[in-house]
């Protein structure tokens, strides 16, 4: 299964092959095979890059499900401006193999977004969470609020979110893409146990990162 978040690129890709190998045809014919060979390659990479695994969530009340595939590089207590005092960092990065497409963790209500535009740091820095552009997200339900982020890197220029404001969301559903490998930043409040560490491997809308 393959994104719609993706169709554009792979239809640009797939004219990029046709045009290349036409063009080798017609002009290089020696070059011809290794432009089969890039032209194949490049199309089944991006394919790849946009497939879109079919998840079930974990029928677990009162839990926070993971919104990216990848790998949790960083789980430390900060203070902030949705959540509060005494919230905890969870920050997952997404290499460009890992699945992009990304998960709502809790059911809710949307009530913040805001893009900001910033740097495109390696996104396994951690100065990019404050400097790099992103998409911050606001969940609110009945027991907390929580708040994520979308985070640009060096590769990963595109950020793309289709939530609203004010948008009732369901947990594991889809609700957008970063193209090309970053990471994503979840902030629990204090309230919420953390259930993953540094180093441990996620996927999107069925990981348990935290309980409440």
């Amino acid at each position: 299964m393959l994104t719609p978040y993706g169709y554009p690129t792979i239809l640009k890709t797939a004219c990029i092959a046709i045009l290349l190998s036409g063009a080798a045809h017609l002009f290089a014919k020696p070059l011809l095979p290794e432009a089969l060979i890039f032209s194949v390659f490049l199309l089944l990479f991006t394919l790849y890059f946009f497939r879109d695994p079919i998840r079930t969530p974990p029928d677990k009340k009162r839990t926070v499900l993971a919104p990216a595939d990848g790998k949790v590089l960083l789980v430390k207590p900060v203070n902030n401006h949705f959540t509060g005092p005494s919230s905890t960092l969870v920050s997952i990065f997404m290499s460009p193999f890992n699945v992009h497409v990304n998960r709502i963790p809790v059911d809710g209500t949307v009530t913040l977004l805001s893009y900001h535009q910033g740097t495109f740091m390696m996104a396994f820095d951690h100065r990019s969470l404050e400097s790099n552009e992103k998409m911050e997200i606001g969940i609110e339900n009945k027991e907390l609020k929580l708040h994520f982020s979308q985070v640009s890197g060096f590769l990963a220029r595109r950020i793309i979110c289709s939530l609203q404001q004010g948008e009732q969301v369901e947990r594991g559903k889809r609700f957008g893409m970063i193209r090309f490998g970053s990471r994503v930043d979840v902030i629990v409040p204090a309230h919420v146990e953390v259930t993953v560490k540094a180093g441990q491997h996620t996927k999107a809308g069925e990981t348990v990162i935290a309980r409440f």
